[in-house]
């Protein structure tokens, strides 16, 4: 291993000699920056299982899921010696925290400690100045959220926080040079703007005298997922120079001055693009990023570009103007030769095959990179010699790491954890053939894990697998079948080990419609608290389905109620004769989105399947849907055109058109900041349910989008579809 030279006891970073021996104790699950490092977080005791033994673990509960500890992303040093992350707890009134953790990566079994961040510190990166920098607000009122520093030592007590900015405008995020040199902050302000924020930002569809928001024709998206647009203002990237470590100057907007011809767009890319879509080259001298022209033709575009911006001379370039289709994950080699990135083919086509990319960064030279192996990439990091790339993609049930080589292309699945790899993220490359990443699995939230020399890992942390490790047991089960077409489909049944007779069927039907409810943790929609209320939870990766190559995620297009519902009718029937102790017979249906959508489509198309259904934020009439959604790409690629051009493909998987055919009782969720499904397809489900005497009910929440992210809404939710599955398949 490389010899530590980090932590400081002062300001200034100097070399510390190794750490003493830390506290054998686990601070993962410290309730807040106040517990003892060696308090552990007790999930609450629940009722003893049912058809179980007095003494027997008892079940998951729905409050376990939302009180359970949640681990973030983790940064490390540059020589690969320590690592900071945070973890999330919920109080027993549902308030959420966070705090940061250290941990020396070299030492075995070494035991996390709590480092006082403070002031809701978030977004945490060690800079080559082995100084860690973070998001926190200010001591005061008035100074907002900005960058700080701390100077750490071994045993976790800090120099610090040191402010690094003070922008007079919150900072929603930054990334620092190789060097330590530079800073990229970002922020949302008007694109006229020549500071960090100008007043009057967010203003322009208010022209007053009243409290009317005006939009035009040019602006592209009036709303967006959760959150109406603001015309003429965006996320925009300015670049300061580090003078002792605090920000300097006025600082570069990398997208350039307004003019004619100017990039006009958001940097990071909205609604979910953050710092992955910036990274500085090697030599600190420019930046790459993403960003997407914002006008008239927003909604119906998927094309992302990646620029490289040159701070010396404040040049812009559009590396891939090339391609009319998405581009994305800029990564530059260590050795400042290459520039990775993933790309899709096909322009409106937002679940297009994700291939790496590799471009000559001297010569300009680009290639497709791993064009001959059928998986699409997520993410994308290079070990720090450039020797390889470290991707992740899905594959079948999983999503494991692969290893690229950037000369020939080969692709190698490495196998990092023993048994199914389950779901792989954040992996970090260390000096020393070492990999850093969180793995969860439907069993387990994610925890972080550690591999050396392409090896089996070694779990670090313990901040809720110990937890649910001593819940009663839910057993997984991995099982294929012939699906529609006599192709290949997978699925999962999840059920109660400490049952022993018959079992109702939960069938879990997931949404996208290109995606899979995969092997992986969720604090939504959980199939290992929902198996251990009593059910079997049978989930199938139907035709249209990520991680089985790009034809069958295709072979949903314009065939929304085809061989979906085939293969969830095969599946069912499938895991039923897989397991005699699944009675298929006394089952419910639940999913949301396009799981939504399906339930609504069953409900016309499938009408004695269930004794009920749970639709959350599905569709419910292609045409309203068509005219009210905000992403116009996905309808128009999905069912081939406008609604107007081919109006007979949504009529042909309309659910509307066979509402006559409904008896299944339906619970329906929606909530009211939900853009992408509006929640009146919701209110439009729950009428034609009404009309037709359906027992039905109707939840609605004022404050949440097409998820359901707060704490007591997250328990109100649970608690209500619990009751629903109870009604109908519990009562007799």
């Amino acid at each position: 291993m490389m010899k530590h030279t980090l932590f400081a006891a002062s300001a200034i970073a100097l070399p510390l000699s190794l750490p003493l021996s830390l506290a054998l104790a686990n601070p993962a699950f410290a309730q807040d920056e106040a517990a003892e490092a060696g308090t552990a977080i007790e999930i609450a005791p629940a009722n003893e299982p049912a058809n179980g033994p007095a003494n027997a673990p008892a079940p998951m509960t729905a409050d376990d899921l939302v009180k359970a500890p949640r681990l973030g992303g983790a940064t490390t040093t540059k020589d690969g010696r320590f690592a900071v992350y945070p973890v999330t707890t919920t109080s027993d009134d549902y308030a959420r925290s966070t705090t940061h953790y250290l941990l020396d990566l070299t030492v075995a079994d070494a035991q996390p400690v709590p480092v006082a961040l403070g002031n809701g510190a978030h977004s945490a990166q060690f800079g080559s100045d082995d100084w860690l920098y973070f998001l926190r607000q200010g001591d005061e009122d008035s100074a907002g959220t900005q960058v700080y520093r701390v100077a750490l030592e071994a045993d976790g007590n800090i120099t610090g926080p040191i402010p690094v900015t003070a922008l007079g405008n919150d900072v929603s995020g930054f990334k620092l040079s190789p060097d330590a040199n530079n800073i990229a902050v970002w922020r949302e302000m008007a694109r006229d703007c020549e500071t960090f924020g100008c007043e009057g930002d967010a203003t322009a569809h208010l022209p007053g005298p009243g409290n009317g928001r005006l939009y035009k024709g040019k602006d592209g998206f009036i709303r967006h997922w959760d959150t109406w647009q603001t015309p003429g203002t965006f996320s925009r990237v300015r670049v300061y120079g580090l003078e002792n470590g605090q920000a300097a100057g006025d600082g570069l907007a990398i997208d350039g001055r307004l003019a004619e011809g100017s990039l006009i767009g958001d940097t990071p890319t909205k609604p979910f693009g953050g710092s992955e879509e910036i990274a500085w080259a090697a030599d600190s001298q420019s930046i790459f990023f993403t960003a997407k022209m914002a006008d008239a033709n927003e909604p119906t575009s998927t094309d992302k570009d990646i620029f490289q911006a040159h701070i010396a001379n404040g040049t812009l370039e559009n590396l891939t103007i090339g391609n009319p289709a998405y581009d994305n994950l800029p990564a530059p080699s260590p050795d400042g030769k290459y520039l990775a990135y993933v790309a899709m083919e096909r322009p409106g086509y937002e679940s297009d095959r994700l291939v790496i990319h590799l471009r000559d960064l001297e010569s300009g030279e680009t290639r497709a990179l791993t064009q001959e192996f059928d998986r699409s990439f997520y993410s994308l990091a290079w070990t720090p010699d450039s020797r390889w790339i470290i991707a992740t993609a899905q594959d079948v049930l999983d999503t494991p790491a692969f290893r690229v080589d950037p000369v020939s292309g080969a692709v190698e699945r490495l196998d990092l954890v023993e048994g199914n790899e389950a779901r792989l993220g954040g992996v970090t490359p260390l000096p020393g053939n070492r990999l850093l990443f969180t793995r969860s699995s439907v069993q387990n939230p994610s925890e972080l894990y550690l591999s050396s020399d392409w090896s089996a890992a070694t779990r670090l942390t313990d901040v809720a697998y110990s937890a649910f490790d001593g819940r009663a047991a839910v057993n997984t089960t991995r099982f294929s079948f012939a699906g529609a077409g006599g192709a290949t489909v997978w699925g999962q049944i999840h059920k109660p080990s400490w049952i022993d007779g018959e079992l109702p069927v939960i069938l879990y039907v997931h949404g996208g419609p290109q995606g899979s409810f995969n092997d992986g943790w969720s604090s939504r929609w959980n199939p290992r608290v929902v198996a251990s209320q009593g059910y079997a939870v049978v989930s199938v990766d139907f035709h249209g389905s990520t991680g089985y190559g790009q034809a069958f995620t295709d072979a949903i297009n314009n065939d929304w109620g085809g061989k979906p519902l085939i293969d969830l009718q095969l599946g069912l029937a499938a895991a039923g004769a897989q397991d005699a102790q699944l009675n298929t017979n006394r089952a419910c249906a639940m999913g949301a989105s396009y799981g939504g959508y399906m339930m609504n489509w069953i409900a016309g198309n499938w009408p004695d399947g269930f004794r009920c259904l749970i639709q959350h934020d599905g569709l419910f009439d292609m045409r309203s849907f068509y005219y009210t959604t905000e992403e116009l790409w996905f309808p128009r690629w999905d069912f081939g055109g406008s609604y107007s051009a081919v109006a007979e493909n949504y009529e042909r998987w309309n659910p509307v058109n066979h509402v006559d055919s409904w008896r299944t009782p339906m619970l329906v969720v929606a909530g009211e900041k939900d853009f992408r499904v509006p929640y009146t397809q919701g209110i439009q489900s729950f009428t034609a349910l009404q009309e037709r005497s359906i027992p039905a009910e109707l939840l609605v929440f004022p404050d949440e989008n097409h998820w359901v992210l707060g704490a007591k809404n997250s328990l109100q939710w649970h608690e209500t579809v619990f009751n629903w599955l109870d009604r109908w398949l519990k009562e007799q």
